[in-house]
């Protein structure tokens, strides 16, 4: 059995695996856009990606762009977790993704190892975890 995360994003899509591609070095794959389907959905929202996968040496996942008149709500209900190699590492990687959006935790020594949370400027929750 293998299990994944799966993310939805309202038209972002592309620009959200661009910007984790370039801070995880990891791959887009099998992208395929709307534009070939027959779905119902707005011309200009034929090039948003209907499908894509990440991935990467220690990371894959999917996502696609939820069509215009799927509910989507920010929440909390999916967190991605990353377990850095290094304290460096870890701050260094909770800082380019709380960049632009919220720290709900600031990255610091909890209890079990160093720890931070926050919310991307894509909307996506990221948990950022160092244990020694």
């Amino acid at each position: 059995m293998k299990i994944q995360a799966y993310l939805a994003f309202r038209g972002n899509c592309q620009d959200a695996l661009n910007f984790y591609s370039q801070l995880f070095d990891a791959n887009i794959e099998n992208r395929k856009t709307y534009e070939n389907t027959e779905i119902d959905l707005p011309t200009d929202y034929r090039n948003k990606l209907q499908h894509a996968e990440l991935k990467g040496k220690n990371i894959y996942f999917m996502a696609y762009d939820a069509a215009p008149d799927t509910p989507l709500t920010h929440g909390n209900q999916v967190c991605m977790s990353i377990e850095a190699n290094s304290e460096t590492e870890g701050k260094k990687m909770f800082d380019k993704l709380s960049s632009k959006g919220t720290i709900h935790h600031n990255y610091k020594v909890r209890e079990w190892g160093h720890y931070g949370r926050c919310t991307d400027k894509f909307g996506i929750c990221w948990m950022v975890n160092y244990s020694a």
